[in-house]
């Protein structure tokens, strides 16, 4: 027995991890859920939707938690960690052992979040080994990682092939639109595109529900944004026409769950991910992959857990950048350049058969890193196991 503190749902990241590890933990032993907003409409689908609601601790005694009541179990517990500060959702409920999970991008830490990690915590767990170096670098040594997995049934090779738009060279880039994923090298790398070759399309899928984080993209080098209240779909098109793209050569896509992706993968040639930081593996990045297609994406941070020169196209040529925020820096993050994301996109229109061959290598690297895999991961640190990492993750050469 054990308990899960964690956000789920099928449109954003965290949801999707804690929908999956949640899933996947209550096959191996039994979890109470404790997570907010649960509703099928978050879900989506009908069968985990059951299946979590199964799982869940009764409302009553999550909404004492939620107010703070001092709550110690005899059993482990698991907590999505809210932020950089280290906090765990639900600071007053303890275990008999205590793991938080943690997605950072802020690298640049103050010592009481150190701190924070050492006293909540038995454990650390972060969602890359980029996550774990900058906690180390820092003097916290209960640290470990477990990447992120995929969904086999959903993402594999089986949907690599397109069965729309053969006549046109369809690139995708994924991630609510903000500075940190880079879709501002995407416009201006698929200008240069547009300008060359007829035949090329964008669809992209980019729906944020933060207004502040969108905002970031105001600090671009590389376009023009501004942003304005109102319709997401007329204010990306006029992004789009202020930066000399023809929206009739754009497909935007409104938020759709995860599981609802692969059929846009696979009527897709290469999907593009310049991300300046990811703190953790990147699940759209993953789920695409999975489907056997060829990706260019930074080599940085979260990513370098997953990329490889066979499996894909990595971009290398990178240059630190500092993050401020109300002034004060907050974190140093790896800048990609320009020039070589348009010289690789450029590369992969003229060779479709070498890219295919990627797409392969990308489809058989991630066939097993699945949620299971993930979750049996977790099993083991909450069970005061090390990590056994069995696949060949952490390609830092």
């Amino acid at each position: 027995m054990m308990y899960a503190v964690l956000p789920t749902g099928s449109f954003h990241g965290w949801g999707v991890c804690g929908k999956y590890i949640a899933k996947e933990l209550s096959r191996i032993t039994p979890v109470g859920l404790i997570t907010e907003g649960f509703d099928q409409a978050a879900i989506q689908d009908v069968f985990d939707h059951r299946l979590l609601r199964g799982l869940l601790v009764p409302e009553h005694e999550q909404q004492q938690l939620r107010a703070g009541a001092a709550v110690t179990v005899d059993v482990p517990v698991l907590q999505n960690i809210v932020d950089k500060t280290l906090r765990p959702a639900l600071p007053a409920f303890r275990g008999s052992w205590n793991a938080g999970y943690t997605f950072f991008e802020d690298n640049v830490l103050h010592p009481s979040f150190i701190e924070n990690g050492r006293r909540f915590y038995d454990v650390v767990v972060t969602g890359s080994y980029w996550c774990e170096e900058v906690l180390r670098g820092y003097g916290l040594t209960n640290v470990t990682t477990i990447i992120q997995g995929i969904d086999p049934t959903i993402f594999n090779p089986g949907h690599a092939e397109k069965e729309y738009l053969q006549d046109a060279f369809v690139i995708f880039s994924g991630g609510k639109f903000e500075l940190r994923k880079g879709q501002d090298l995407v416009v201006r790398a698929f200008k240069v595109l547009q300008d060359r070759y007829p035949d090329v399309l964008l669809v992209n899928s980019w729906y944020n529900h933060w207004a502040a984080s969108m905002q970031t993209m105001t600090a671009s080098p590389h376009i023009r944004f501004t942003p304005q209240s109102g319709d997401y779909m007329a204010l990306m098109e006029r992004m789009f026409v202020d930066n000399g793209i023809d929206p009739a050569r754009v497909i935007t896509l409104p938020p759709l769950p995860n599981i609802m992706m692969t059929r846009i993968y696979r009527n897709t040639d290469i999907g593009v991910f310049p991300n300046r930081c990811e703190g953790g593996t990147n699940l759209v990045l993953m789920e695409y992959m999975a489907c056997g297609k060829p990706v260019i994406a930074s080599f940085s941070s979260g990513h370098r857990d997953v990329l490889t020169d066979r499996n894909s196209m990595p971009l290398r040529a990178l240059r630190p950048i500092a993050i401020s925020q109300n002034g004060e820096q907050v974190a140093v993050w790896d800048d990609p350049q320009l020039d070589e994301l348009i010289e690789r996109l450029d590369w992969a229109y003229h060779h479709r058969g070498e890219m295919r061959a990627i797409g392969q290598e990308a489809g058989q690297f991630m066939a097993p890193l699945t949620w299971e895999r993930t979750a049996r991961q977790f099993h083991g640190v909450l069970n005061k196991q090390p990590v056994s990492h069995n696949v060949p993750t952490h390609q830092y050469a």
